[in-house]
């Protein structure tokens, strides 16, 4: 068997140890890795044999395997790094647990003395189509209150956490009223495979701006200097990608048979997003709300402009 040397990635080499600032003090830093794309290469030719010889360049096989969901092999390559992170968006991050994780604890240690600031004009409106999301920003003129209070809030709960650590209650205890925009560190190790599934969540447009942030510069600036060739076949089959459904399909179909336009409520009528017998308020109220259908639109937009 071919003995193999260190699968090395140069250009990941020269940004060992740097900071890459995200929000007003987060950092993601790179520690150390294993692999690149010839380790992929490699574990694929062992694992599929006879099967992947005809795809002769490494680029190709590395996009049929991203094309075709055969993961195991970019299972090979992990990638080890240095966050740290607003606990709120920390908290959708370690939800990922594919990973192996080691914390920063503030039952050992005093909490991180930072916190994430919200300036005047970043404060975001509720969505009224997703119940997770926001769209939009309030008013400067608000906004200036809204941060004024914030840094009234964050002021107290420091002030009375180190009160309590200077008369000496556990630390375990006195954290307990901080703030979910405290900032925490960690060490965060995962295998290429499951790194890019949390990009692919997390760079979406939907993911909340803070943890997309964070995916941004993980993909963008680390992973794309890691694996260049891994990175081009994802952006080209998941990210940048759409899915087309099964309801889709029909609705992509319609559209192009009948010279519809992608808001026809015809469309949805055939695919049964609206009922019929429905009034013209009713259906507009209707598609208002079906968050398939506003999706579904939007796919025959970008295909049909």
């Amino acid at each position: 068997m071919e003995r193999l040397q260190r699968a090395d990635s140069p250009a990941l080499d020269e940004i060992i140890g740097q900071n890459f600032k995200v929000l007003d003090d987060g950092v993601v830093q790179v520690v150390d890795y294993m692999g690149n794309d010839s380790a992929i290469v490699q574990a694929a030719r062992v694992s599929y044999g006879t099967g992947t010889k005809h795809i002769s360049e490494d680029r190709g096989l590395i996009r049929y395997l991203m094309r075709h969901r055969h993961t195991t092999p970019f299972e090979m390559c992990e990638l080890k790094l240095h966050v740290r992170i607003p606990m709120d968006a920390w908290r959708q991050w370690i939800r990922h647990r594919t990973a192996s994780v080691n914390e920063y604890s503030t039952r050992y240690s005093e909490a991180i003395d930072s916190i994430q600031t919200t300036s005047p004009e970043e404060w975001r409106l509720q969505t009224d189509q997703n119940k997770q999301g926001s769209l939009g920003c309030i008013d400067r003129e608000q906004g200036v209150i809204l941060t004024g209070q914030e840094r009234n809030l964050h002021e107290h709960a420091t002030q009375v956490y180190k009160e309590r650590l200077h008369k000496g209650i556990a630390r375990e205890q006195a954290r307990k009223d901080l703030p979910l925009s405290n900032y925490t560190e960690a060490y965060w190790k995962i295998d290429l495979h499951n790194l890019l599934h949390f990009l692919g969540l997390r760079m979406d447009p939907h993911a909340q701006k803070e943890i997309r942030d964070y995916a941004n510069i993980i993909g963008n600036e680390i992973v794309s200097r890691w694996v260049p060739t891994t990175w081009e076949a994802f952006q080209d089959y998941h990210l940048n990608s759409l899915n087309l459904s099964t309801t889709a399909q029909k609705a992509l179909q319609l559209a192009i048979k009948n010279g519809y336009q992608p808001n026809d409520p015809r469309i949805y009528l055939e695919i049964g997003l609206v009922k019929p017998g429905e009034t013209e308020e009713e259906t507009q109220e209707r598609i208002k709300k079906n968050r398939e259908r506003a999706e579904i639109q939007s796919i025959l937009e970008k295909l049909l402009q």
